[in-house]
């Protein structure tokens, strides 16, 4: 390689790095990027044939042009029409994004009346909802709302022919797992398949949601993104359908009408089938207007729950006292480490890349610490259950989740620490849990094919 061509790729990084950064202030469309970039490149290009070395044009010119922050804000000021009629508004007619909201809205729709009526499709066979069947409705409730949204990811992406088969082919093997074994409503397995097909079928989501490219590590840490900013905008259509819900029940019997079985067997099941796929178009819609919720809401908790662990390690300590491994405390305990875990990635998606260590990334590195060290823990106890007791469907989940979680936590554990003494470039620890989305993924199938065939019919 020429020495031309080392400063030509340095160069690329350094305006790849900038390029992150502009990405990540809401005020600025994709296009307004590309311009400021095309400003950007012109100044450096006149830079260096005036005789300056890559890395120095690239500094003066960045200098030139202001302070990003100072520049995005008053982008904003000169365009706050546009910034807060596009929460509502799709824009002017002849705009591109305007077309974009007029294509995308009804497929939407589509989708989401796709999903409702998925629901309500067994109950064409006999499987009432209310009645006994409710157990065949938990195993395959992830399988009447995300093959809607995978299908509108696949159409918004414009994913090929190849993808789309491998979408369907593992929805499928999705369902028949879900189905193919007769499970009795109260064993183990069949509350292990209710819990972790989902979260396997929400990984086929995110193949649709990248376009088929899962190989970019940029494009999987969007899917991290979405599915934070998701899990809130789908927890407020909660909460708002649950008002909906008690003034529907309330008004009506407020003139003799009972409601209940129409809200129990059509508003409820299909209102939340619906509810997934409009979440994610309102992620996908008001994204690039104002600022995401799910990093803002880490900054918030992140101490909290650094303080909450401290305070329980220290309250262990001091009493000697282990960690019960009854069901419901393993599932708490999981629950926690989940939300420590979902606190570290939403923090890192938000995060500048090239921001120098400050107070938030040491908050964090105490939190990753101590949910390692409450892990550990769990796994004693877990180990000495097993020891103790034998092997289970619920016990074994417990041991490999907790031993993925013990992995991931370790190392981010480690990274984080290299990151703050400033030994380790940010970019490893992002492209570490990027990576690491398949291991969770692929427990959650090996829990939904394995575990029925090894406890229940070995």
């Amino acid at each position: 390689m020429t020495l031309d061509s080392d400063s030509d790729s340095d160069l690329e990084g350094q305006i790849a790095q900038w390029r992150a950064y502009t990405r990540r202030r809401r005020e600025l469309h994709h296009a307004d990027t590309e311009e400021l970039e095309d400003h950007l490149r012109s100044r450096i290009t006149e830079l260096t044939e005036a005789g300056l070395r890559t890395d120095e044009a690239f500094l003066i010119a960045v200098k030139r042009m202001g302070s990003l922050d100072e520049l995005s804000r008053e982008f904003a000021r000169e365009h706050s029409e546009r910034l807060w009629k596009q929460l509502v508004l799709p824009g002017e007619p002849d705009a591109p994004a305007a077309a974009r909201t007029r294509r995308e809205l009804p497929v939407m729709v589509l989708c989401a009346a796709l999903a409702a009526l998925a629901i309500k499709v067994p109950s064409w066979f006999g499987l009432d909802l209310a009645d006994d069947d409710a157990a065949f409705y938990a195993r395959n409730l992830s399988l009447f709302a995300l093959p809607a949204l995978a299908a509108y990811f696949a159409w918004q992406r414009r994913v090929g022919v190849r993808v789309v088969g491998a979408l369907a082919a593992l929805f499928a093997l999705g369902a028949v797992a879900a189905n193919a074994y007769p499970l009795a409503a109260d064993s183990q397995s069949f509350g292990l398949t209710a819990i972790h097909l989902p979260l396997a079928l929400w990984l086929v989501v995110g193949v649709a949601y990248v376009g088929g490219d899962w190989r970019s590590e940029r494009r999987r840490m969007d899917f991290i993104r979405f599915t934070g900013e998701w899990v809130i905008y789908f927890s407020l259509l909660a909460l708002g359908g649950g008002v909906l819900t008690a003034f529907t029940a309330g008004t009506f019997r407020a003139i003799g009408i009972d409601a209940e079985g129409f809200i129990s067997s059509w508003l409820l099941p299909c209102g939340g089938m619906a509810a997934v796929v409009v979440s994610a178009w309102l992620v996908e819609a008001k994204q690039s207007v104002i600022e995401n919720m799910a990093p803002v809401l880490t900054r918030v908790f992140t101490p909290l729950f650094a303080a909450t662990l401290v305070a329980f390690l220290a309250a262990v300590a001091w009493t000697t006292s282990g960690i019960d491994v009854e069901r419901d405390v393993l599932i708490l305990f999981d629950l926690l480490l989940v939300v420590v875990l979902g606190l570290l990635l939403y923090a890192i998606s938000a995060r500048d890349a090239v921001a120098r260590p400050g107070l938030f990334d040491r908050l964090q590195l105490a939190l990753v610490v101590s949910a390692l060290v409450i892990d550990v823990l769990v796994l004693v106890a877990i180990t000495g259950r097993i020891t103790e007791w034998g092997f289970s469907p619920n016990k074994t989940a417990a041991l490999g989740e907790n031993i993925v979680l013990l992995t991931n936590l370790a190392w981010s554990a480690w990274l984080f620490l290299g990151f703050v003494r400033g030994r380790t470039p940010f970019a490893r620890l992002e492209r570490w849990q990027t990576r690491y989305l398949a291991v969770y993924a692929g427990w959650a199938w090996v829990v939904v094919l394995a575990f029925p065939l090894v406890f229940d019919f070995a």
